[in-house]
């Protein structure tokens, strides 16, 4: 039976995700909590049209590839972000209520540049802060994580950091949702369109413990991910195949509302099995 099988959060963008129970669409369409911090360039300023961007630099896996280096905990209900240097055992937590300062400048000496660690609202640093949050299943985490030696779906899950994976269906489901098509699924009183798929960039082909990249991993990638795209798969919504998961849309109507893990998936009001 199609259900939710993980829900995670990224508090702050580029750095680890946090597993969550039940999650609530704020007032953007988007996961409460989800990227609600970010790294930035001191003084850049936000532009916000289509997609996240900034006048400067905006420090993530795409900048950063020593964010293996460092595990981080967020916890919402005091703000407090937690960083722990993995070789060193060194640990800092930051009330990022009145230490946001203080953890800008830990992160500046992490990162070998000035950075200020910036909060905002809903949608806060969403990369497309008009869409919402992305889906994809465990048959696709197992199918990805089968084309490269020593990845284990575990391993996949932090490289493709999702929002929400969706148990008890095939690989790719959630390309079903791609294309003209306006069709979506529902979870509980939530519902999820589909918008458009989600091209990829260089984190997925670094490991999350030791930061080793595999050689043509995108190439590799993209040539296994064009062999298994399902008949249900329209291939105009791809522009390439460095292309996996799902980024959603979800409508006005159902903001405010919850999906909690274990809930039932229904597709046109029906559960899939």
């Amino acid at each position: 039976m199609a259900h939710i099988e993980n829900l995670w959060v990224y508090p702050v963008k580029g750095l680890d995700r946090m597993a969550v129970d039940s999650i609530t669409i704020n007032e953007a369409g988007t996961f409460r909590t989800d990227r609600e911090y970010a790294m930035l360039e001191p003084g850049a300023d936000n532009v916000i049209e289509d997609r996240f961007d900034s006048v400067g630099k905006t420090f993530n896996g795409k900048e950063i590839d020593r964010t293996h280096e460092v595990k981080s905990a967020f916890d919402p209900s005091s703000h407090e972000l937690t960083l722990i240097v993995r070789e060193r055992g060194e640990r800092v937590t930051f009330d990022l209520r009145t230490e946001r300062d203080a953890a800008s400048d830990w992160l500046s000496e992490f990162v070998g540049e000035p950075v200020e660690l910036r909060h905002r609202d809903p949608p806060s640093f969403i990369d497309r802060p008009k869409l919402g949050p992305s889906v994809i299943s465990t048959g696709t985490l197992e199918e990805v994580a089968s084309w490269f030696d020593n990845m284990t779906v575990e391993g996949a899950r932090i490289r493709l950091r999702p929002n929400v994976e969706i148990g008890g269906v095939p690989p790719f489901w959630e390309d079903r949702f791609l294309g003209d098509d306006p069709s979506g699924f529902e979870v509980g009183g939530t519902r999820f369109e589909g918008a458009e798929a989600c091209a990829r960039c260089v984190v997925p082909s670094r490991d999350p413990a030791t930061g080793e990249t595999i050689e043509d991993f995108e190439q590799q990638f993209a040539a296994h991910r064009e062999e298994t795209l399902p008949d249900w798969a329209p291939r105009e919504a791809f522009e390439h195949f460095f292309t996996v998961m799902l980024i959603t849309k979800i409508p006005s109507e159902t903001y405010g509302t919850t999906v909690s893990a274990g809930d039932e998936v229904t597709v046109q009001g029906t559960v899939e099995t």
